[in-house]
């Protein structure tokens, strides 16, 4: 049974006019929850939307993909995109805060068999309660986290030190 997602009229996106990046990063376990989400996304919105899919089973259908990125695609495509809506892998967030991009985190998670544990959770609800990203694990709740992640502040990030906290919560 397919769920509509209910959001993203154009009007209804604070600045309209960007692109919208989606990465799923390169776990060999799929996230098609992620790329329909941003396949419908691209279908409902007028916003132009780049899916890297990844190991995922399905492919959009309303937007431009890829499977996999250059690490220099992929840090073009993070400098031309106004948001990025990224998996919670640390590289990637890292990559996303560098480049001062406002940035929603869908963690994988073991229940969608995503990964085989939740560390993404974590990771993102520490990075959330910092005011650095917007978490999204409701694919439903998309929209308002995208107009959520229009308000952060991008201020000037100390990468080195930004590095070494997501690191020491690692471990």
């Amino acid at each position: 049974m397919e769920r509509k997602l209910k959001f993203l009229s154009k009007s209804k996106i604070q600045g309209c006019s960007f692109l919208i990046l989606v990465m799923t990063g390169t776990h060999n376990q799929g996230f098609d929850r992620l790329i329909k989400a941003a396949d419908e996304l691209s279908k409902q919105s007028k916003e132009q939307v780049f899916v890297q899919t990844g190991n995922s089973k399905i492919t959009p259908k309303n937007c431009e993909w890829k499977k996999f990125l250059t690490p220099e695609e992929l840090e073009k495509k993070i400098k031309e995109s106004s948001i990025v809506i990224t998996h919670a892998g640390a590289g990637s967030i890292i990559n996303c805060l560098k480049n001062k991009r406002k940035t929603i985190v869908v963690p994988r998670e073991k229940k969608f068999n995503e990964h085989i544990n939740d560390h993404q959770i974590d990771l993102a609800s520490a990075l959330e309660k910092e005011k650095k990203v917007v978490m999204c694990r409701n694919m439903k709740k998309l929209g308002e986290k995208i107009n959520k992640a229009k308000t952060l502040i991008t201020a000037k990030q100390n990468n080195k030190e930004l590095i070494k906290e997501i690191e020491l919560f690692l471990g």
